[in-house]
């Protein structure tokens, strides 16, 4: 099959589905439905760029098809001319508008849009390693103000030399977790620590994991399946933060899954806050089996499960960043550690799309 024949064909597929979802959608019972409507809506509004392509590109190939049988049957010369002219025209526009469609094929994860929840981990390394923990929560910090997302901390553990032992923190925006999703995985420190005296370059390590906020029609958290703990929330050295009962702990029963939530000084605002974490670790224990899957395909993709995979390293004497997943090496250690990771997660999106675009199979 040529390839504009697998490209239309497809793209023929896209449009039955369009088709489908557009009726669907003006359908009473759909529209009773909101969860079922909400997600039908999405995905009309998603195909919709499909659509526009594959309508042009349509029309270009019966323009080319028009333009060879002029060639091939008119015998006037200033009319052949013309279609010679319009035909080279259009097999240049040709490619591009392929390129273009072959990637708006590439299948979407359908949590690319979400909202995140963003665990930074203190690894192998004792208190050199919190304090790299530190170091990744300040340079994420950075890149999530550079983006205008929002950035609450839900709980966080601080370690006895600075940084922290643990932190975890939900980021609002666009497209917030298809961006930081390549984030995921053990990142890795060489340098000196603050804590040897001797100068000697230490390596340390710390995990990031990434998961997609839950939406509340995502996964139903039922009441009677829940312990919750009120209990004071405490800063560094134990001392308390504030006087009143106001940090949560739930603990979800049929799955032993807990979460632990105190920065804000009101219990409802944290019992809030503590129910979204709880119904995003839920419904991630169901998206990690897709993690799972597509990390055995995806060199770009760590599964979220795979605490030992290694995937970027930070090497403070030679200033410079490794991305092991794609062999990228940076000389900008400085710049990165103050927020400016764009170049890395680009790189790292455009290696995503030519392993998606392979699964499509119309790239070789």
């Amino acid at each position: 099959m040529s390839q504009d024949n697998m490209i239309l064909q497809k793209l023929e597929g896209v449009k039955m589905r369009f088709d489908e979802v557009s009726e669907l959608i003006t359908d009473p019972e759909i529209m009773g439905d909101m969860d079922r409507y909400v997600k039908l809506n999405k995905e009309y509004k998603d195909l919709q760029p499909i659509i526009e392509a594959y309508e042009e590109y349509k029309q270009l190939l019966d323009n080319i098809e028009s333009a060879k049988q002029i060639l091939e049957s008119e015998q006037d010369e200033e009319l052949r001319e013309m279609a010679k002219s319009e035909l080279e025209e259009m097999n240049n526009k040709k490619q591009p508008l392929e390129e273009r469609i072959k990637l708006l094929l590439v299948p979407k994860d359908p949590e690319d849009d979400k909202n995140a929840i963003v665990e930074i981990r203190a690894g192998t390394g004792g208190d050199e390693a919190s304090i790299f923990a530190g170091d990744l929560y300040r340079m994420y910090v950075k890149y999530c103000e550079n983006k205008k997302w929002k950035i609450e901390v839900t709980d966080a553990s601080e370690g006895t030399m600075g940084g922290f032992k643990e932190v975890v923190m939900k980021v609002s925006g666009e497209k917030v977790y298809g961006t930081l999703k390549y984030e995921s995985g053990v990142h890795r420190v060489q340098r000196v620590p603050q804590t040897e005296t001797q100068g000697r370059v230490h390596t340390s390590a710390a995990s990031v994991a990434v998961l997609p906020e839950a939406e509340e029609f995502d996964v139903e958290v039922k009441d009677e399946d829940l312990r919750k703990d009120i209990f004071m929330s405490s800063g560094p050295g134990g001392q308390s933060v504030n006087t009143t009962y106001s940090a949560v702990r739930l603990t979800h029963i049929p799955s032993g899954i807990v979460v632990t939530c105190q920065d804000e000084k009101s219990q409802i605002k944290n019992l809030h806050k503590a129910k979204t974490e709880l119904r995003t670790r839920l419904y991630n224990l169901e998206y990690q089996k897709y993690i799972d899957e597509i990390s055995s395909k995806r060199k770009t993709m760590v599964s979220t499960g795979d605490r030992s995979a290694k995937i970027r390293t930070y090497n403070f004497p030679q200033g410079r960043v490794t991305d092991h997943r794609i062999n990228l090496t940076l000389y900008n250690l400085d710049s990165i550690m103050d927020g400016n990771i764009q170049e890395i997660i680009d790189k790292l999106h455009m290696a995503e799309n030519a392993e998606r675009l392979k699964e499509t199979g119309l790239e070789e």
